[in-house]
């Protein structure tokens, strides 16, 4: 994995990821975040934080995934939706059952495709999983039982409504940081600014790896990724 890198940026590296960690872990705007800065004597126009969100945000995905603990081989998936230029698009989201985060993906469309580009990706990550649990979606069945035509060692799909109630208690996250973002302007962006809160989400669920008798915070363990 290339190392993080602020060369040729105008700002300290310390102020810009401190500016990108608290547009991820608050409903806050980029004009929030502007005046925050001017307070702090430090002029940077709302449009430049948004250039480092997009800019650093698949970074430090990339960075925690390299220190990314396992997670459990029993799956909750299910998809929300974000709206980007005013249109509804699908959020691919799976935890294990103690609530951890095991991959998402964005994708234009809810069908088998999706649901099976969403499932290679996670297990190229994760590993596979004994069970999935899903709702009475007929697209993550299809993908599912592709999955399992494709593999020898099978994976157990399970239909059952309220076990999927913590994934959909972990969209709630999702939601409230992105609706005071009235929506995205274009996929690109979509996508990047998800990977961002993805990553400050499950470092705040104790996922990242570290030292025995570290006592890193959150905030610390975040700028840790981009030592």
């Amino acid at each position: 994995m290339a190392a993080i890198t602020f060369k040729g940026r105008h700002f300290q590296h310390d102020m810009i990821l401190q500016s990108v960690r608290w547009y991820l872990a608050y409903s806050l705007s980029y004009r929030d975040i502007e005046e925050m800065m001017a307070e702090r004597g430090f002029t940077v126009d709302h449009s430049t934080i948004n250039r480092w969100v997009l800019h650093y945000s698949p970074q430090l995905d990339a960075a925690f995934r390299q220190k990314k603990k396992r997670v459990g081989h029993r799956w909750r998936m299910d998809e929300t939706y974000v709206k980007i230029k005013g249109q509804w698009k699908y959020y691919y989201r799976a935890v294990d059952k103690q609530g951890q985060t095991i991959d998402f993906l964005l994708t234009a469309t809810r069908d088998t495709q999706a649901a099976l580009r969403f499932l290679k990706k996670a297990i190229a990550q994760n590993g596979k999983p004994s069970l999935v649990n899903i709702d009475q979606s007929g697209a993550n069945t299809a993908g599912l039982k592709q999955v399992n035509r494709d593999n020898t060692t099978r994976i157990t799909i399970r239909q059952c409504k309220y076990l999927n109630n913590i994934i959909e208690q972990d969209h709630r996250h999702i939601k409230r940081l992105t609706r005071p973002m009235l929506g995205f302007k274009n996929f690109h962006a979509a996508q990047r600014t998800l990977a961002g809160i993805e990553v400050i989400a499950m470092i705040k669920k104790g996922q990242m790896k570290t030292l025995a008798g570290d006592r890193k915070t959150p905030a610390e363990m975040f700028y840790a990724l981009a030592a």
